[in-house]
């Protein structure tokens, strides 16, 4: 486990640079998850310029397990981490390292199995103010590429979160995912700002 980590650490490192914060958290029945604060070149002093992204570590230690699986296997099977990007200094989002958490241990203390088009619901704002409750996962390779690990053992891959308003969610459960996104692409929507509102669902 301790080596996955190291060499996943590793891979964020290189696709993101240095961290300039990190937070750790432990869930009854599950292993520690730490979120990563990764400053983009472009955040100025005063913020707001710039990105900052998220990610989380720990979550790929286990392979994610089918909840009917009546054994889990200890090598196969799905891994992930999560990054989660923003527009820095517009909004208090370093309180997300909490709610990140949270939606990491998910597997390992609900036996959810994260895949990209899937909805995660934290059950309140993502940060102080936030008018998101929920996130899309969605398709991984483009910011950070999938990390190789030994045989029989699956990748990790790191899937990229955008965060959904209620009103998106609920339209999401009954369109599906790839139509919310094609809704937010033709209105242009900025995933990245942390005040945005939510996007129009009506023609």
């Amino acid at each position: 486990m301790a080596h996955v980590l190291e060499l996943v650490e590793a891979r964020l490192r290189s696709a993101l640079g240095e961290p300039d914060a990190r937070a750790a958290v432990t869930f009854l029945g599950a292993d520690r998850i730490e979120v990563l604060r990764f400053p983009d070149a472009g955040e100025g002093p005063g913020g707001g310029n710039g990105l900052v992204r998220y990610a989380t570590l720990g979550m790929s230690a286990a392979p994610m397990a089918d909840p009917s699986d009546v054994l889990a296997d200890p090598e196969r099977g799905p891994r992930a981490e999560l990054v989660l990007t923003v527009r820095a200094g517009a909004a208090d989002t370093d309180k997300v390292l909490r709610p990140l958490a949270v939606l990491a241990a998910s597997p390992q203390v609900e036996g959810v199995v994260v895949a990209p088009g899937a909805s995660l619901d934290v059950g309140e704002p993502l940060w102080p103010g936030a008018s998101f409750t929920s996130v899309l996962v969605a398709e991984p390779g483009g910011l950070v590429e999938d990390l190789e690990l030994d045989p029989p053992m699956d990748p990790v891959r790191f899937l990229p979160l955008l965060p959904m308003t209620p009103n998106e969610a609920a339209w999401k459960r009954v369109h599906g995912a790839a139509e919310l996104q094609e809704r937010w692409l033709a209105r242009g929507t900025d995933l990245r700002d942390p005040r945005r509102a939510s996007v129009p669902l009506t023609d």
